[in-house]
């Protein structure tokens, strides 16, 4: 094997870390612009056919982490600390885990009603999905430290904004008068898995700003 053959085996892979990770972010965006359109559906066979289309991103989704996970194994140096970016393919795969989750929920628990807490969760979501694209591309140049830093803070405010959208829905699911045992039950599940989404993309923003910490 020639000398820079032997030099090239043992380089960092960056580019391919950086296309695999744009390619999972781009992935999860998609997954939640999908979510946005199941929200606003106006039946639940619009849902069912919309929750198929989401399953594939998903599973599309599994196998960016998958690809992720291959190559820390086959990498000898990677671009930043290996456990940082297992930790990062792992949370993007867990945010649409809970999206899918809720989108099933939807369909399984046949909900057809589109009431505006729903569509506001989704509204968070996008906005919080859009962010991380954004900011897990720019941390391939740490020049770029203060942009993602305002990133991971309006990620970090839509995730506030999520938990009082939480507090307040649940409140009003369990009002008197809100409805039967079994169909609040059914809305809880749903939103318990859109708000575990929005506490995942903050933990997304931790890990990030601990790369961008130790590579500074």
């Amino acid at each position: 094997m020639r000398a820079d053959a032997v030099i090239k085996l043992f380089m960092p892979k960056e580019e391919r870390f950086h296309e695999l990770l744009a390619r999972d972010t781009q992935n999860l965006l998609g997954a939640a612009r999908l979510f946005s359109e199941i929200a606003h559906a106006a039946t639940v066979e619009e849902r069912r056919v919309k929750t198929v289309q989401l399953k594939a991103l998903e599973h599309e989704g599994d196998q960016i982490t998958r690809r992720i996970f291959e190559a820390l194994n086959s990498s000898f140096i990677t671009p930043f600390d290996r456990e940082d970016i297992r930790s990062l393919a792992s949370d993007l795969d867990d945010i649409l885990d809970y999206l899918e989750s809720a989108a099933q929920y939807l369909v399984l628990f046949e909900l057809a009603a589109s009431p505006e807490a729903l569509r506001q969760f989704a509204r968070i979501l996008t906005a919080m999905t859009e962010e991380i694209d954004s900011v897990t591309g720019m941390v391939w140049d740490l020049a770029n430290e203060k942009k993602i830093s305002a990133g991971n803070v309006r990620i970090s405010e839509l995730e506030n904004q999520a938990d009082s959208l939480y507090a307040t829905v649940i409140a009003d699911l369990f009002k008197s008068g809100a409805g039967d045992s079994i169909e609040i039950m059914k809305w809880k599940e749903v939103y318990d898995g859109l708000e575990e989404a929005c506490d995942a993309c903050k933990d997304y923003t931790h890990i990030l700003g601990n790369v961008v910490l130790k590579n500074s």
